[in-house]
């Protein structure tokens, strides 16, 4: 049996002894994106935080750093109704090394655990909104804006991956094997 299909089949059976709990599949979810994520962010090098593929493109400092912030987003999901920019400017962590990157995860990460560990179902259907003064980018309900930093996190955590690769630095593997690791 392949390791994919054995994970597969270990994620399937731990949902249905969870009885469908949505806070508990949410933290299953986070547990699994936080251990791909902490592969991804241990191999951003200090000396190319300041690395773009393009002039478009974030930096790859500002780009771990938002990757390392996301999970704090589920206990600002659960705690807040929204999130204002107009009135919160962005300011990212400062990090200065790959090991500040990680110890700024492991912060959030656990940020987000707890809440989501204390939430209730009731918690998820309220609203939740990100805009800038009047200007509404999405209204969410609190399920979906976490779901939403899923997503996130997933999404630039791949951009990370094309800048390693066009670093030359070997990609793990995350939902299955990758060409530089075939043990996922």
């Amino acid at each position: 049996m392949s390791d994919l299909l054995l994970m597969e089949l270990n994620l399937m059976e731990k949902i249905k002894q969870q009885n469908m709990d949505i806070i508990k599949l949410l933290l299953t979810e986070l547990e699994h994106e936080a251990i791909t994520t902490r592969k991804m962010l241990a191999l951003v090098p200090a000396d190319k935080f300041d690395w773009a593929p393009h002039e478009k493109s974030m930096k790859m400092q500002n780009l771990a750093t938002h990757i390392a912030e996301l999970p704090s987003w589920v206990s600002m999901a659960l705690t807040t109704d929204e999130l204002d920019f107009a009135a919160n400017e962005y300011k990212p962590a400062e990090v200065s090394s790959t090991a500040d990157i990680l110890d700024l995860f492991e912060k959030s990460y656990e940020e987000g655990k707890a809440e989501l560990e204390k939430a209730t179902e009731e918690n998820l259907t309220g609203q939740w909104i990100l805009r800038s003064a009047e200007q509404i980018y999405a209204t969410y309900t609190k399920y979906e804006t976490i779901r939403h930093v899923f997503s996130q996190t997933i999404h630039h955590r791949a951009q990370l991956g094309v800048y390693l690769r066009l670093l030359n630095i070997p990609i793990p593997g995350s939902y299955g094997p990758s060409a530089d690791d075939q043990n996922f």
